[in-house]
């Protein structure tokens, strides 16, 4: 298997292996996601949490697009996670992701798959996801989709710590092109939190600026905004 670092393939709310329909009424991820200038700053982060970490995990990541574009023209995400190789697997569906001052906003559904081993055909054979998977399943119905196709992918190895309550994570995101390091916190009271978590990085002289893209949008784009 390729490296998590150079892929290619042929805490948030979630709707499980279900073929409701009010599954298209999406919940709405809302996180803080702030950069970190360096991997100096990251451990920074990681050495000031260090007590409160709860779990760690090597993410690879990977999208997928209808042979006639239907989910960019329609700004819908759908990736393919795999944690710390086959621990885990899960598909998730997102909306187009909205950044405003650290805050980025985006409808998300997600499932896990039973099976993340059996789950890695897919990367040669994505049209099975069509019908394996429910929440794939909606969007062949929905958008017409008779076959997808593999867009490629790249690795995140995330970090995860409590931090005033909340579910901090630190990721490393490692692109073909360069890598960029991040802070994500969902929350349900983001305009409350950012700024405490900005006085947490201040007061420990760790640099930091707002996230101006997401993760896939940097992945599409080859940036590391």
């Amino acid at each position: 298997m390729e490296s998590a670092y150079t892929l290619k393939c042929a805490g948030r709310k979630t709707v499980c292996c279900s073929t409701n329909r009010d599954q298209e009424v999406r919940p709405m991820e809302v996180e803080i996601k702030l950069r970190l200038p360096d991997r100096d700053a990251y451990e920074k982060v990681a050495s000031q949490l260090a007590s409160s970490k709860t779990a760690s995990y090597a993410q690879e990541n990977y999208f997928f697009d209808g042979d006639a574009n239907q989910l960019e023209a329609t700004h819908t995400v759908l990736r393919l996670r795999f944690y710390n190789g086959n621990d885990k697997a899960t598909v998730t569906i997102k909306g187009k992701q909205v950044l405003e001052k650290g805050i980025g906003r985006a409808s998300e559904v997600e499932e896990e798959v039973p099976d993340a081993a059996a789950a890695r055909q897919w990367l040669q054979e994505p049209s099975k996801m069509l019908e394996a998977v429910p929440l794939v399943h909606q969007l062949k119905e929905k958008l017409g989709i008779q076959h997808l196709v593999g867009m490629g992918g790249f690795g995140n190895q995330r970090d995860v710590f409590q931090w005033e309550g909340e579910t901090l994570e630190l990721d490393q995101t490692s692109y073909e092109w360069g890598t960029m390091y991040e802070i994500e916190v969902e929350t349900v009271n983001p305009e409350v939190l950012k700024p405490k978590l900005e006085t947490f990085l201040t007061s420990n002289a760790i640099q930091h600026s707002y996230s101006k893209s997401s993760k896939f949008g940097n992945f599409k784009n080859r940036s590391l905004l």
